[in-house]
């Protein structure tokens, strides 16, 4: 354990040194691609074909560099399964972020997330960082829910929003280092330093690449 700029730099193995850890949740309804958004961000890779879906929960870690401070991504996978909600529910109290999914090819799970919402209110911390994200935007020819819908959605309950691919990569990286961005500003900001916003920081990041997602 070793002291960096006033922050305690700690490591769990030989190679992993982090600076601060944040608890990070995806949820939604079974099947919109949470396991393979994951493994996407975590190894680069793709969860192609036939895979057995999350039972209960499953969680990795993965530190990334946020302008020179370490922030250990603890994520947790979550099963969208009814059966496993309560198992979900318990798990809300302690996260910092939820990264929020439906399927851009199924209207129902993009109906469900006003439940999944009203479930974060209720379990969730006050302050919890909350992200919606309409994956599997690769899948154009088999869309059921439009973009406009997915942003409205969002900004009608004041949560940033943007579509991914765990296929593809699109915007993975980005969803998952702007969320790191936010946590760790906020637990190392100093009270005079400008408030970090999520949803701004997010636009102006898809203007960059040129992705409408």
């Amino acid at each position: 354990m070793s002291s960096r700029n006033g922050i305690v730099r700690q490591n769990t193995t030989k190679s992993e040194f982090f600076d601060v850890c944040c608890k990070v949740m995806l949820i939604g309804d079974s099947g919109v691609g949470k396991t393979c958004l994951l493994v996407r961000f975590k190894d680069n890779t793709f969860l192609s074909g036939s895979f057995i879906s999350t039972v209960g929960i499953d969680f990795r870690n993965k530190v990334v560099d946020v302008d020179g401070t370490k922030v250990k991504l603890q994520i947790w996978d979550t099963a969208g399964q009814e059966r496993f909600r309560s198992i979900t529910r318990a798990y809300y109290r302690d996260a910092q972020a939820l990264l929020l999914l439906y399927d851009i090819t199924s209207k129902s799970s993009f109906d469900n997330i006003r439940a999944w919402l009203s479930e974060i209110r209720e379990y969730a911390q006050d302050d919890v960082v909350i992200m919606l994200l309409g994956n599997k935007a690769d899948s154009t020819q088999e869309r059921r829910v439009r973009r406009e819908d997915g942003e409205k959605l969002a900004k009608d309950h004041g949560v940033a929003f943007m579509e991914t691919s765990a296929k593809t990569g699109m915007n993975v990286e980005l969803a998952f280092m702007a969320i790191a961005r936010d946590l760790k500003n906020k637990q190392t900001r100093n009270p005079n330093d400008p408030k970090f916003c999520l949803e701004e920081y997010v636009d102006q990041e898809k203007q960059k690449s040129g992705c409408c997602g």
